[in-house]
């Protein structure tokens, strides 16, 4: 990101310099270094996204420096020269900032934490379990492989949704030019002719006149009604509600709420095989769950603190499905807990992807059924009059 800075200089005087950074601490420390002393610091937004810094390649840092690692490098070798060969600044300077920390004395995880908005929690407690057992690049692969497994569900998600979209975007196309282009046209065709109308063609050739009449101000309350939606849906309070909705409704909510379970045991899984406590583990992942379930995941927590089984704990919490519940038994007797949570995410992302594509599949044809029908129903209502005439003709 690029920040417009003032600063004092000795010698030189009060001065205006565009410097690229990270942040603004990190722009701020770079002129400070030189022993200016910092008035001012703005952003720059020359254009409309251009205040947002790019996003850190986190998949792409982590497999570089897995092979790194693997070459023989030290992780600070490896760090260095993921910083040498970075060519954009903003990810050098975070490169930078994390081998500065370490140079201090500090573990690796104790510096992404630090730099928590380009490396998540759960990479950090990642790192933090592979720092007491000395695997760290078979750890960053674990975390590789689940990050690859949670993005190919979201695919799924979205691709499946690309087509139901399109149909939506076209239709309400269709529907405006009708609504806004051709309804108002008849109307002033059908005012003039004087003839008595049905009661639903009068209807719509009433919106006709009065789009008509007052097309610029209605325009304008349809545009300031979407951006208002929009701006709602950004606001983090709008979407818990309507997540909350959503989770209300019987066929939808329940496979919701098995999608993001699946998410938490793979989550889960990854740090109980890469040597977390389960508790330790569970209060990582547990930002994972929405308002309703996170509150069973601190009951799950307390319940195993006061000696219960994870199986018992995590029903409590109602964290568990008939299948994992009995995975879950199944992992205690073996002691391979965290592989049994791994096979519990695997069966619901299977589950869960069954029913997107039985979802889909019922609901593009009822779609395409209900736009056909609305445009259907306005092309008749605007005939009607026309076969009226024609029958009076005969």
């Amino acid at each position: 990101m690029r920040y417009r800075i003032k600063a004092l200089h000795p010698g030189m005087g009060v001065t205006a310099t565009t410097v690229e950074a990270l942040d603004e601490a990190e722009a701020a420390a770079r002129l400070q270094r030189e022993g200016a002393q910092v008035l001012s610091i703005v952003a720059e937004r020359g254009r409309w996204l251009a205040g947002r810094s790019a996003r850190f390649p986190l998949l792409l840092f982590t497999q570089e420096l897995i092979a790194l690692l693997e070459a023989g490098l030290t992780l600070t070798e490896a760090l260095e020269t993921l910083g040498e060969k970075e060519s954009r600044a903003e990810s050098r300077q975070l490169i930078e900032r994390l081998l500065a920390t370490m140079r201090e004395g500090r573990p690796f995880s104790a510096a992404l934490a630090m730099q928590g908005e380009a490396f998540p929690p759960l990479y950090a407690a990642t790192v933090r379990a592979a720092e007491s057992t000395g695997d760290l690049s078979p750890a960053l692969a674990r975390y590789v492989g689940y990050q690859n497994q949670i993005d190919a569900v979201k695919k799924k998600v979205l691709s499946a949704s690309i087509y139901p979209l399109l149909l939506i975007g076209v239709g309400t196309l269709v529907i405006g030019f009708l609504l806004g282009y051709v309804v108002p046209r008849f109307a002033s065709v059908y005012a003039d002719a004087g003839r008595d109308l049905p009661w639903m063609s009068k209807m719509l050739l009433a919106w006709g006149e009065a789009v008509e009449a007052h097309g610029v101000w209605i325009l304008l309350g349809a545009a300031t009604g979407i951006a208002g939606f929009v701006l709602a849906l950004a606001q983090p309070a709008t979407r818990a509600t309507l997540t909350r909705l959503a989770w209300r409704i019987p066929a939808i909510g329940e496979h919701l709420r098995t999608f993001e379970l699946a998410r938490f045991y793979r989550s889960l899984g990854m740090l109980l095989t890469g040597g977390i406590p389960v508790v330790s583990a569970l209060g990582m992942v547990s930002g994972l769950l929405s308002a309703h379930l996170r509150s069973g995941a601190a009951a799950a927590m307390d319940a195993m603190r006061r000696g219960e089984s994870i199986s018992a704990a995590f029903a409590q919490g109602e964290l568990t499905t008939p299948v994992a519940a009995r995975l879950l038994r199944v992992g205690e007797k073996s002691g391979r807990m965290g592989e049994m949570m791994e096979r519990i995410a695997i069966f619901h992302d299977e589950e869960m992807a069954r029913w997107v594509d039985w979802f889909t599949r019922l609901f593009e044809p009822l779609l395409m059924v209900f736009i056909g029908l609305t445009i259907g129903l306005i092309v008749v209502l605007l005939y009607m009059p026309i076969f009226d005439l024609a029958g009076s003709i005969q």
